[in-house]
C-alpha cells in the first residue's frame, strides 16, 4: 500500500513513523501546507513529500493529521478520491460541519475511521470488556482524569475549541465506549488558576464535569493543562462485582502518601501523550490498514465522533449557562 499522510506536525511525525514500520506499507507520502515541514517529516522516515493534491492522487489510503480546522475539508477531498480515510479527532469543532461529514459517510458507505486511540489501549479495552461481559457487575460510577504536563502554546489555544472539545473529547469518547452507554446530561465547570492566556480566549486551564448516563450511571471527569509530574490519563470503574483502574502503574505521575506505598509509583513518569499511548497509536493505525483493505470492521466511526462532540458541546453550554444540559438539547 501507499499511504498518504496529510499534516506534518508532531502527531504527523509520529504517525509517519508508525505507518512506515508496517510490513505492508510500500511507501508513505507526506503532504502539508508547509512544504518544508513535509520534507522534514518525510526525510525522517524515508518517505516522499509532495503537494497535498498530489499525495491524495498517489495514495491507496489517507491518514489526516493536519490542524483541526482543515479536517473536514481534507476528509472531503480524500472521500472524493475514493480513499479509505483515517482522521485524527475531531472531524470538526462545529456540530453542523460534523453532521455533514457523518451523513455523507453513512449515505455513501464511505470508509472513515476517527482517531480515538484510547480504544486501542490495553487497559481501556479491558475495562470495556469487563463491562460488556458483565464481569464488573452493576456499573455504579466512573472517574476519568486527563492532565497535560504543560499547556499548549497560545496560538493553539486560540483555535482549539476549548478544553472540553480539545482535551476532554477523548474522555467523552472513552466514557461512551467503556461504559457501553450514551450520555443523558452534563453539568460542567471550569477555572483559570494559573495561565491567563486561557481567559483571553474564553477557555480554562482546569475543568470538571459530571455526566449522567442514560440509565443513571454517574461519571466524574477532571482535567488540567499543567501537571508538573507528567502526563496523567486514568480511569476508574466501580461495579457490584469488581472495581478497576486504568493508567495506574509505576509511571503514573502521582505520589502515594500512604505508609509503605512510596515504592508503588516510582518509575519514569509519562512525559507526554506519545509516551503514554504510542502502542495504542500503532495498534489503531495498523487496524486502519486492515480496514482499508476490507479485512476489519470500523472501530470508531464518524458517528462516534459526532456523539463525543455532542457531549463536549453540552459541557460548553452547561458551563456558559451554569446549569445541567441534556444531550437532547444538542442537535
Amino acid at each position: 500500500m501507499k499511504v498518504g499522510l496529510l499534516g506534518a506536525g508532531r502527531i504527523g511525525a509520529l504517525h509517519s513513523r508508525l505507518l512506515s514500520e508496517h510490513p505492508d506499507v510500500e511507501q508513505v507520502l507526506v503532504g502539508d501546507v508547509d512544504p518544508a515541514a513535509a520534507e522534514r517529516v518525510a526525510g525522517s522516515v524515508g518517505a516522499a513529500a509532495g503537494q497535498i493534491d498530489a499525495v491524495i492522487g498517489g495514495a491507496d489510503a489517507a491518514v489526516i493529521t493536519a490542524a483541526t480546522s482543515a479536517h473536514a475539508t481534507l476528509i472531503g477531498l480524500c472521500l472524493d478520491a475514493g480513499l479509505p480515510t483515517f482522521c485524527e479527532k475531531p472531524i470538526a469543532l462545529g456540530l453542523e460541519e460534523t453532521v455533514e461529514v457523518v451523513e455523507r459517510c453513512e449515505r455513501d458507505r464511505a470508509t472513515l475511521q476517527i482517531g480515538f486511540q484510547r480504544r486501542f489501549d490495553p487497559g481501556f479495552a479491558e475495562a470495556r470488556r469487563l463491562v460488556e461481559s458483565g464481569e464488573l457487575g452493576i456499573l455504579y460510577t466512573l472517574r476519568l482524569a486527563t492532565h497535560d504536563p504543560e499547556p499548549p502554546h497560545e496560538e493553539y489555544v486560540a483555535h482549539s475549541g476549548g478544553i472540553f472539545r480539545d482535551l476532554h473529547i477523548h474522555d467523552f469518547d472513552a466514557l461512551r465506549w467503556m461504559s457501553c452507554r450514551e450520555a443523558r446530561e452534563v453539568y460542567a465547570a471550569g477555572s483559570v488558576l494559573e495561565f491567563e492566556m486561557f481567559a483571553r480566549h474564553g477557555d480554562f486551564d482546569t475543568s470538571a464535569a459530571l455526566v449522567t448516563m442514560e440509565d443513571g450511571v454517574l461519571a466524574v471527569l477532571t482535567g488540567g493543562r499543567r501537571d508538573p509530574l507528567g502526563y496523567d490519563v486514568r480511569a476508574e470503574l466501580f461495579g457490584s462485582g469488581d472495581s478497576v483502574a486504568v493508567g495506574l502503574d509505576s509511571r503514573t505521575p502521582m505520589r502515594s502518601l500512604e505508609p509503605g506505598a512510596e515504592d508503588l509509583l516510582h518509575g519514569d513518569r509519562h512525559a507526554h501523550f506519545t509516551a503514554r499511548f504510542e502502542h495504542a497509536y500503532r495498534a489503531e493505525l495498523w487496524h486502519f490498514l486492515d480496514l482499508a483493505r476490507g479485512r476489519a470492521e470500523n472501530p470508531c466511526t464518524a458517528r462516534d465522533a459526532l456523539e463525543a462532540l455532542r457531549i463536549a458541546l453540552a459541557a460548553d453550554r452547561s458551563l456558559a449557562e451554569h446549569r445541567p444540559v441534556a444531550l437532547d438539547e444538542i442537535g
